[in-house]
This record gives C-alpha cells, structure tokens and sequence, in this order.
C-alpha cells in the first residue's frame, strides 16, 4: 500500500535537484569573481652576517592575504643558523602567524605570534653543553609603508632576559611582501 502523496514528493525533488544543479555550477563561473591567489603576496626576510669568526645565516619566507586594503592575516617559517668560533653554535628554526592592519596607506601596525625552537651548543675551556628550548614571541609592531615595503620596529611582550633567543624585546625589522 503506498503512502498518499509520497511517490510525488521523491518526483518533485528530483526535478528541483536536477533544475537547481546546472545553475548552481553557473554561480561558480561568475566572470567578476575574485581569485584566491589574487590576494595572496609572498615575502619574508633573508639575512647574512659573517665577521671574524661569526657567522649569522637566516631564511624566513612567508605569504599573506589581504582580505581587503586595511587587513591581511599570514604565516611564515624561519630557519637560522649562528656561530661564534670556538665558543657556540646555534640552530633556530619554527614559525609564526602575523596579522596586518593599514589604517592609512603609510602606516602598518602588526600582531605576530612566533614559535621557534633553539638548539644550542657551547664550547668553553672545560668541555661543552647543550641548551635546547622553545622560544615563543608575541610581538607587537608599527611601521612605514612604502608599496610593498615596510620599515618599522615590534615590540615582543612576552620577552624574558633569561630564557630569550632575542637579546631585546624592542627590535626593527623590514617587510616585503610581493
């Protein structure tokens, strides 16, 4: 025995699926729609330092996305390598999150979380240790901008004199974002 009205339920589904389906693969097409890769800017810092037995290498690529002219949330890595001859070596290496925000075209203030991990080794005259930890930063910055430029100093409050890879929790720093 069937169920009054059932069997033409299933059919009226069936055709609004069917109908709604083709005009549901058109509203992806929109031709003004913007692209993803549209908001998207690559950047990051490259540094090198190298004197009379020290050498300082880092790499810190990172990518953001601008959700419109005022705010841009991204990620990046870092990767460094330092060393004092005879004394210490030195490998830091993590990430960290960054929001932007441009009240006025020149001007670029900045949240930055960052977690890296340090793994040091000392060489001093009666033999040698290891100090390993994780570093995290909460930094908070102001700058200038200029294009894709930004020149300007962060703020880290969470910076700790005794357990800190930064020697100061003030320091400058210059972004570039293509």
């Amino acid at each position: 025995m069937r169920i009054f009205g059932f069997h033409g339920f299933k059919k009226n589904i069936f055709y609004l699926a069917f109908l709604a389906f083709p005009l549901g693969i058109f509203a992806q097409d929109a031709p003004n729609a913007p692209d993803f890769w549209d908001h998207v800017q690559f950047g990051g810092g490259l540094g090198l330092s190298i004197g009379s037995g020290y050498t300082d290498i880092t790499l810190a690529p990172g990518a953001i996305y601008n959700f419109n002219e005022y705010f841009s949330a991204g990620v990046g890595l870092q990767g460094s390598y330092v060393s004092q001859k005879n004394w210490y070596s030195s490998y830091i290496y993590g990430g960290s999150l960054v929001g932007l925000f441009n009240p006025i075209e020149e001007v670029q203030l900045s949240v930055e979380l960052e977690q890296v991990r340090v793994n040091s080794t000392f060489d001093e005259d009666f033999g040698s240790y290891k100090d390993n930890f994780w570093n995290t930063g909460l930094f908070l910055g102001a700058g200038y901008r200029n294009g894709n430029i930004t020149i300007g100093a962060r703020y880290n409050l969470l910076y700790d004199k005794d357990r800190s890879v930064y020697s100061d929790a003030f320091m400058p720093f210059v972004r570039v974002y293509f």
